[in-house]
């Protein structure tokens, strides 16, 4: 019989890591609080989104996570609109 410590080291090196998958979804983050200066993450996911949104003034490099996150939100939801189809009378 082996001993415990030995089964369990034979264990974690036959099991896959499981990684965690990169998401493709600009998702707005909040690391160190609501009146920090927006992270780099959330810069570039704003500058892609104004630049999609051909709304150039919606990014500013002096925003708040805070201010940051909202205006992500409302680009996404303008960008969700302009991909649905027209309405018809």
């Amino acid at each position: 019989m082996e001993p415990k410590s030995a089964a369990l080291c034979w264990v974690s090196v036959m099991t896959p890591r499981r990684t965690a998958k990169k998401s493709s979804n600009l998702e707005p983050t909040l690391s160190t609080g609501a009146g920090a200066p927006m992270t780099a993450e959330q810069r570039t996911a704003l500058r892609q989104l104004a630049y999609d949104a051909f709304e150039p003034d919606a990014f500013s490099q002096t925003l708040t996570q805070r201010e940051a996150s909202l205006r992500i939100a409302m680009l996404q939801a303008k960008l969700k609109l302009q991909d649905e189809p027209p309405h018809t009378l």
